[in-house]
């Protein structure tokens, strides 16, 4: 899709201090189309407990000096940092309340969108909506876009945040959403009995940095830990992982070291994981060496306790430990199922240790390049084109 204009909405603002879906779909459409980044308006609540933040320090001034909102950071792609503060309503007990209140929120974000899209110029454009289901809940009818597509990439309604209001609205905005783009086959099976236009469109990965080839040094903490390793990289929170595996994987084989690589919750802390002399916890580690670590790995693993939060999930780092070749080991959940030919599915936490054997015993060259060829297909040029497929498909029916 070329010489479209695209209005990209949702939870992340441009300059997030983390990672963001949004922003690399957003890169991705601007390569051939002209994108109007929106961040969110911030809430009087938000405001106040985000005031210490770097990015939001800077929308802060922003407001106070009258600053221009609206900058260009890239050749096609505009970003906008609303000048209006919305009032803080998730409070409202009840979702009739909600909706008035909600509409007034939307009124003014619209409006300051508007005022963008005048000056852009923007036709007959695409709004593409990143599960802000609130404060964008009216922006189809506001805003008259060509398209409207709402993209989910978490299960929001696992968080009672979201759910409160959500369950109800998060629905409706689906339904009346020209389509829905997921990045699970789990969530395109939920969206399906909102909107039948629902697709599964992948998920984009930048593995660049994942190349063992640039790999020059193991650092000296995992270096001296003995072989076989088997390893996990990302948060140690018990909402996620499930201790138990984890317990049943040391247990298993004393000659293993279990290598954890992450910030830990309090249930880690406390865990009886740090008594067992096979499992090492390394602490959090900046994010430009995890490629040093994870090639020390012999067996990478992803221990995710199954939940309504992680069900649907798109693991992120198993296109990570992949790409570095790495035998991986993972709960099968459904969104897992597309990994099925590259990994070892565990249906239970008693799986985990034979399959942790057969992942070392059947490792080979062949393998591993399979494995970074099926890593590197995970491109955001990929999840795009997906995302253009199913426009054109619902534009044409």
């Amino acid at each position: 899709m070329k010489n479209r204009d695209i209005l990209v909405v949702g939870l992340q603002p441009y300059d997030s201090l983390i990672g963001s879906n949004c922003i690399n779909i957003a890169e991705e459409f601007a390569l051939n189309n002209r994108v109007l980044y929106v961040n969110y308006a911030f809430d009087r609540a938000s405001i106040k407990r985000e005031k210490d933040l770097p990015n939001v320090k800077k929308r802060i001034e922003m407001r106070v000096n009258k600053s221009e909102n609206l900058i260009r950071v890239k050749n096609n792609l505009w970003t906008l940092y609303p000048d209006t503060l919305l009032e803080s309503i998730n409070w409202i007990p009840f979702t009739p309340l909600f909706r008035i209140a909600n509409f007034i929120n939307n009124k003014r974000f619209a409006s300051e969108i508007k005022k963008a899209i005048k000056k852009l110029e923007f036709k007959d454009f695409i709004l593409f909506n990143d599960s802000d289901m609130f404060r964008s809940f009216y922006l189809k009818e506001m805003l008259q876009p060509d398209c409207s597509i709402y993209y989910t990439r978490d299960n929001m309604m696992s968080v009672p945040y979201w759910r409160k209001h959500g369950l109800k609205l998060e629905a409706e905005l689906m339904a009346k959403s020209d389509l829905v783009c997921a990045n699970s086959t789990y969530l395109r099976d939920l969206a399906s009995r909102d909107n039948k236009n629902s697709f599964y469109v992948g998920q984009g990965c930048d593995v660049s940095a994942f190349d063992k080839n640039k790999v020059s040094n193991i650092p000296s903490d995992i270096a001296s830990i003995p072989k076989p390793i088997i390893g996990y990289i990302g948060a140690l929170y018990t909402q996620r992982l499930d201790l138990e595996i984890l317990k049943t994987i040391a247990h298993a084989n004393e000659n293993w070291s279990v290598v954890l690589i992450g910030p830990e919750d309090e249930n880690f802390k406390k865990s009886e994981l740090h008594q067992l002399k096979n499992v090492h916890f390394l602490g959090l580690k900046d994010g430009s060496v995890l490629p040093n670590y994870l090639a020390a790995f012999d067996v990478a693993i992803n221990p995710q306790i199954l939940n309504e939060v992680t069900i649907g999930n798109y693991p992120r780092k198993i296109d990570e430990y992949l790409a570095m070749g790495k035998p991986t080991v993972a709960t099968g959940t459904k969104a897992m199922s597309i990994f099925s030919e590259h990994t070892y599915l565990a249906q239970n936490k008693s799986e985990y240790p034979a399959l942790i054997e057969k992942a070392l015993s059947e490792n080979s060259k062949l393998k591993e390049e399979e494995r970074i060829t099926f890593a590197q297909s995970h491109t955001w040029e990929n999840s795009v084109e997906a995302i253009y497929q199913a426009i054109s498909t619902v534009k044409n029916k």
